[in-house]
């Protein structure tokens, strides 16, 4: 009975070991570093290394505050009104800026908000003084929130959007006002969500190195992610990193399992046919709803289209002409290409074992793989591999293992459901035909799940072409990609030069995540 369970499930086994190791050797690597480094150990707790833990515990915080706050009441907003024009579109927006690349990010903000940006002069006026620019704990703060705001109104919208329909009808006929609908109906449901999405908002800001690197301006605002980067590539001690990972590893670790068990409870299913919008919204209400709808759309859409704007100005025929340009684009795309295959493959590896328990254990620890940062695992294969090759050489592999790790629970989730609702309707017919392994995902799940999984890849692949954290780690001149020549350029002040390569790199993501909805979309009939 034993074997003939191993016999069905080895693949996924195999699949479970690959992403054991990959994680677990990386923090082996750490540990024994560390042990053989023990009087490196009191250096990480000198006043330098416990001003950058408390700084990337402080800015982790306020990014956290300020994405939920007014999260809080834009999704309510939206809730409010479940049909105006426009609403697809502001939903749609809110889902885009955790798939773009961090670099292209800053470059709008820095466009925006810089020392020479479009709001500049105005800033000036308000602030009567020379504006000093977004470098700092202000920019960092405010990258963060552009990025985890929209995702915090997406999560409360959902939310709210569980509460059962008798709770509104009751509400109608007891005629509440706008007051006591918040606090009775809404409010405890956004109660609830809050611990999780801030837990989660908090573990994002916390492993956030792109923009701490970019946005920070200097040593004062560095974080554990930047000081594990620059013991590695610039001050070579890889006992220091290993001594800041393993710090990291354990406050992030912990953060991440009290997300999970915080965020397990599911809410209960709105069934009916009830809208909240169709009673109890004043004009005013109204008029104070469109106005925080329209400033947290503003807020996200603006940066996007001084991307656009900026990078227009650039040359980029010439630019894309350029052989380092071109050679870029080639090496991000092949090192996207694979990555986004090994997450798929694992993935189908994964979801197609006949065990549940393996398929929960998949799904619920993808949670836990995206609380896991790629610097610390790179820091961990680093020191692993030093002494036996040298950890540049073998860049691309690593680059490809850690960025397929890194997409893997964004491809579970989306083809999870998918997969779950192809079995349910065909494992009768399989199990009468003797159809496993191989021979049922060949005839059935691969068939019917194909362009599901040409979305997932597509959606992989964008997120590693945009990756910038193990390129940093791991690249070099001989292995340069697009967001690390943006990079480069960004550094050295060709910013016509980051402008233009932030719009082609923002183009590629774009198109890829529109494929990937495309492939994915309900509405598409197989």
């Amino acid at each position: 009975m034993q074997s003939n369970w191993l016999n069905q499930n080895k693949g996924p086994l195999a699949a479970l070991v690959f992403l054991a190791l990959l994680c677990g050797g990386a923090l082996l690597g750490l540990v024994s570093e560390g042990l053989r480094s023990t009087q490196s150990f009191g250096s990480v707790f000198d006043a330098y290394y416990l001003n950058i833990a408390g700084f990337t515990v402080w800015q982790a915080t306020l990014s956290t505050v300020f994405s939920i706050v007014p999260a809080v009441f834009v999704a309510r907003a939206l809730h409010r009104h479940p049909a105006f024009f426009g609403r697809a579109f502001v939903l749609q927006l809110m889902a885009l800026p955790l798939a773009l690349p961090a670099l292209v990010v800053a470059i709008g903000l820095l466009a925006l908000y810089g020392r020479a940006g479009a709001f500049a002069p105005l800033l000036n006026w308000a602030f009567d003084t020379k504006w000093p620019g977004i470098y700092g704990l202000g920019g960092i703060v405010l990258a963060h929130v552009f990025f985890n705001m929209p995702l915090a109104v997406r999560l409360f919208l959902a939310a709210l959007s569980s509460l059962p329909n008798d709770h509104w009808r009751m509400a109608a006929q007891l005629g509440f006002s706008p007051k006591a609908t918040f606090f009775i109906l809404e409010w405890p449901v956004i109660k609830a969500a809050i611990p999780g999405v801030a837990l989660m908002i908090l573990v994002l800001c916390a492993t956030s190195f792109t923009l701490v690197l970019t946005l920070g301006g200097g040593p004062q605002f560095a974080t554990l992610e930047v000081a594990i980067y620059q013991a590695l590539r610039f001050d070579y001690a890889p006992e220091r990193a290993v001594m800041l990972a393993l710090v990291q590893f354990v406050f992030i670790m912990g953060l991440a399992l009290t997300t999970l068990k915080l965020a397990g409870v599911e809410p209960p299913q709105n069934t009916g046919l009830m809208k909240p919008g169709l009673f109890g919204v004043s004009r005013i209400e109204t008029v104070l709803n469109a106005a925080l709808i329209s400033m947290a759309t503003g807020f996200v859409f603006v940066p996007l289209m001084a991307i656009f704007v900026r990078g227009l100005n650039a040359n980029l025929l010439e630019l894309m002409m350029k052989i380092n340009v071109m050679t870029a684009i080639l090496t991000s795309f092949i090192l996207a290409f694979f990555a986004g295959l090994l997450a798929c493959l694992t993935a189908t590896v994964l979801l197609s074992a006949r065990s549940n328990k393996i398929v929960e254990l998949a799904n619920h620890g993808g949670g836990v793989l995206l609380s896991v940062s790629p610097i610390v695992i790179g820091a961990g294969w680093f020191v692993v591999l030093h002494g036996t090759i040298n950890p540049l050489h073998a860049a691309p592999i690593l680059i490809i293992l850690i960025n397929a790790f890194m997409a893997l629970p964004f491809v579970l989730k989306l083809l999870s459901p998918l997969w779950a609702a192809e079995r349910g309707q065909n494992d009768r017919l399989s199990s009468s035909l003797g159809l496993t392994g191989w021979a049922r995902f060949k005839i059935i799940e691969g068939r019917a799940l194909q362009r599901p999984l040409w979305g997932a890849f597509a959606l992989a692949a964008a997120l590693s072409i945009g990756d910038f954290g193990v390129v940093a780690l791991f690249g070099s001149d001989h292995l340069q990609t697009l967001p690390s020549l943006l990079f480069a350029n960004l550094g050295s002040y060709r910013t016509q030069n980051a402008a233009g390569l932030a719009l082609i790199l923002m183009l590629f993501c774009l198109f890829l995540l529109w494929l990937s909805d495309y492939l994915t979309s309900k509405d598409i009939r197989r």
